[in-house]
Parts: C-alpha cells; sequence; structure tokens
C-alpha cells in the first residue's frame, strides 16, 4: 500500500479536452479562456470580481502590492499568522512593510483571538492577514469584529481551503481580498496557478493593470477611457503606457482552460476531503490533539494535522510504511531563519508546539476508509501523545 500526500485532480478526460483545445489552434497565453474562468471561479466562490494569476504565492504578492497602490493603507503594520505559508508573509517583507506575528489558536491553527486582541492594540495595524491552515476556518466572526471597531482591512490566504465554509459562507469572501491556489497537488489543478477574488471594484482595477506591467489593456473599456483622457493618450500610445509600476504575474489560457474544467468536479473533491477529514477524527484515538474547527464550519481539508511527542520517529515510520507526510506547513514563521536572522524571535508557545511537534498526513480525494484506517493505525501504534 503506497498512500502519496497528493494525486493530481487532472484526469484523462481533461487531458482529452485540452489537446482537443490545442488542435483548435486556440491562443495560448492569457485571453478570452482567462476571463472565462475568472467569471466562473467569481460564481464558484459567490463574489463580484476575480483575476488569475500564474501561482497562489503571486496572488499574495498582489494583494499587498495592490493595498499599497490602493493608498488605503494608514499605516505600514500589517499583523500576519505565525502558523503559516513563507509566501503569505514574505511579500510583506519584500514590499518594504512591518509584518508582526500573531500567534496560532491550538484549536484551529488560525490566529489566537485573544494574542491578536493585544497586537492591535499596540500596533494599530491597517492589515490583518489570515490563514485557513489546512482547509480549517478561523473564527472568523471575532475577526471581523475586531476588524470593524478598528478599521482594518482583512486578507485571507485561502489557498489550502477552496470549499471551507464558514457559517455557511465559503472562506475568501468574508474580508476585502483573498487568495487562492491552483498547484498541482491542491483542492483543484491548473498545474500552477492561483487568484485573488474581492467584492472592491477599485481593488479589482489596480490588480487588473499591476498583474500585467501595469498597463490599461485588461480593465473594462470605460476605465481605459478614463485613464487615456486623464493623461491625453491616443490609442496607440496607450498601447505602453503603464499607470502603475506593475509585475507580469499572467498565468496562460491552457491552464486557464483546465481551470474552468477543474470548477465542474470541484464540489466533488471538496465533499471527499471533507468525508477524509471526520474519517480521521474517527478512527485516530481521541488522546491524542486533533482540530477543533469553530462551530457552524465545514472543513474542506487539504491534508490532516496532528502533533505528536515523537513527530520525527514517527514521521520516519510512516515513510517506511509508504505513507507520505510533511512538517504542519512552515511550523511557526518564528522559527525561520529568514525572520529570525532578521526580526529576532518572539514569544509564540502555540505556534512553537506546532513546529516542534506537528506534522500533516495524506488527505487527497482518491484516499479510502481502509487507507485512513491503516494510517490512523500506524499513529495509533506508534504515536506518542504530548
Amino acid at each position: 500500500m503506497n498512500i502519496p500526500l497528493v494525486k493530481d485532480t487532472i484526469d484523462n478526460e481533461d487531458i482529452e479536452k485540452l489537446v482537443e483545445w490545442l488542435k483548435e489552434g486556440n491562443r495560448l497565453t492569457k485571453g478570452k479562456v482567462t476571463v472565462d474562468f475568472e467569471k466562473k471561479w467569481s460564481e464558484y466562490l459567490g463574489v463580484k470580481y476575480s483575476v488569475y494569476l500564474n501561482s497562489g504565492s503571486s496572488a499574495n504578492l498582489a494583494m499587498i502590492y495592490t493595498l499599497i497602490q490602493s493608498g488605503r493603507l494608514k499605516n505600514n503594520n500589517i499583523i500576519v499568522p505565525a502558523v503559516s505559508w513563507v509566501t503569505t508573509v514574505t511579500p510583506i517583507i519584500q514590499l518594504g512593510l512591518n509584518p508582526i506575528l500573531c500567534d496560532c489558536d491550538v484549536d484551529n491553527l488560525g490566529l489566537d483571538i485573544n494574542h491578536l486582541k493585544i497586537l492591535i492594540k499596540e500596533n494599530k495595524p491597517s492589515v490583518i492577514m489570515l490563514v485557513h491552515v489546512l482547509g480549517i476556518p478561523n473564527q472568523m466572526d471575532k475577526i471581523t469584529q475586531l476588524c470593524e471597531e478598528n478599521e482594518i482591512i482583512l486578507i485571507e490566504d485561502s489557498c489550502e481551503a477552496i470549499g471551507s465554509e464558514y457559517e455557511n459562507n465559503k472562506v475568501g469572501t468574508l474580508g476585502n481580498m483573498s487568495s487562492f491556489s491552483f498547484y498541482f497537488g491542491h483542492h483543484m489543478s491548473t498545474i500552477e496557478g492561483g487568484m485573488v477574488s474581492t467584492n472592491d471594484y477599485e481593488f479589482y482595477k489596480i490588480l487588473l493593470s499591476i498583474r500585467s506591467h501595469g498597463w490599461d489593456r485588461d480593465l473594462p473599456e470605460d476605465e481605459q477611457n478614463i485613464l487615456r483622457k486623464k493623461y491625453d493618450l491616443t490609442t496607440f500610445r496607450s498601447l505602453y503606457t503603464f499607470y502603475y509600476p506593475g509585475f507580469n504575474l499572467r498565468s496562460t489560457d491552457l491552464q486557464a482552460f483546465i481551470g474552468v474544467n477543474q470548477l465542474d468536479k470541484i464540489q466533488t473533491i471538496v465533499e471527499k476531503r471533507n468525508k477524509n477529514f471526520l474519517l480521521y477524527n474517527k478512527y485516530l484515538d481521541n488522546n491524542f490533539w486533533k482540530p477543533v474547527p469553530p462551530i457552524n464550519s465545514y472543513v474542506s481539508n487539504f491534508a490532516y494535522p496532528i502533533i505528536l511527542k515523537n513527530v520525527n520517529e514517527m514521521s520516519k515510520i510512516l515513510f517506511e510504511n509508504n505513507v507520505e507526510n510533511r512538517p504542519l506547513i512552515c511550523g511557526s514563521i518564528n522559527e525561520q531563519p529568514f525572520w529570525y536572522e532578521k526580526y529576532g524571535k518572539s514569544h509564540l508557545p502555540n505556534a512553537e508546539k506546532i513546529h516542534f511537534y506537528g506534522m500533516y498526513l495524506p488527505n487527497n480525494p482518491d484516499m479510502t476508509e481502509d487507507e485512513i484506517k491503516y494510517v490512523s493505525s500506524l499513529i495509533n501504534e506508534y504515536g506518542e501523545k504530548i
């Protein structure tokens, strides 16, 4: 028995459709299919606007840069989760802002509300950026209330959480902007790719421009006309006029074509991942730590987290028994060299526990109940409670 962390969601039917589309001689770089994919994704998520990019990491970069270009930041302070992914945090550093680490909630691995309140009082941040770790929603009612009371912009890294819900709302719809990843091992795949979604039209316009160099070609026609009139541009001159110091974060129509087809089966994938999450809860012994999602949430689980005293030994045992596993994402950003060599270390006891004792187990949508029983039996037999 071999149990991998991920299985690619791109199947033979997807490939056959792609081959036929390629034979038609369609444009491969960003074009009409990208727009179709963005529209279909927005409808699935329940938002007004979405912008397709070349990765979830680029989506995070684009969100932070959009905040800067929008002029809405009251200062450079941005609260970020200690338990997160590296490219959740690094765009803030790369773009010259001030990241402030928040400890994690011991139940759902998201932001610890008590520590968050302290950080808000001390730093009066412009932005809170959170991660729905492995698809487990944060305590969104409390976080959104804090943001409203303190005039804080909220952005959600939902790259591991496609299909997860909080009180019947999909995560990624509860803040001002959100990011998603379509990396080959995630819930759905465009091989590489990511999305930023928002209901904010000003953010949307900036995202469209900075994705492609800072020009106006992807903007709605009325917005193009406003800019060209403002800067007294002819249609010819506007082709190479740049309104923002932008990037090239575009993906391709080829990948967007895959994404459109992936959306046809995303709900089935989400349901399988939730079922597997519940099966792990059932078969793992109750003396181990288990995640406790917020009440009225739905977990579209990317991989199943667990905390063990003998995590290094357990990882080896799992690999020897053909079960893939990994550290619990980055563990604590506080323990990563790129962080502490620049900022030193804060006292973040919950994140420290995750860093040194956390791991995650496979939850790909093709896993069977017997496979989950098998993985659980190894943990039950050899794992040591912390």
